[in-house]
């Protein structure tokens, strides 16, 4: 693949981009705690729908000579999983 840090095409690891825990101290989240704390409820209509058939999957490449990572835009998939090359 190519690394536009290095400029040639060079091995990538493959790895899944996690989401990692939302912080507690951002703005969003700190309205959303103050609308919900006591009474009056949820602040916005629950969501009861099914849930969706795929989930969007986000895919980092790292180069193996310089370590920069590159993340290509998210893709739609039922089922993902990394399988060893052989």
């Amino acid at each position: 693949m190519y690394c536009p840090k290095c400029r040639t095409h060079t091995d990538h690891e493959v790895e899944r981009v996690r989401k990692k825990k939302a912080s507690e101290l951002k703005a969003g989240q700190r309205r959303f705690r103050r609308v919900t704390s006591g009474y009056g409820g949820f602040p916005r209509p629950r969501y009861e729908g099914r849930e969706k058939p795929t989930k969007r999957v986000s895919i980092r490449f790292r180069c193996t000579k310089c370590k920069v990572a590159i993340t290509r835009p998210t893709q739609r998939a039922k089922k993902f999983e990394l399988v060893e090359a052989e």
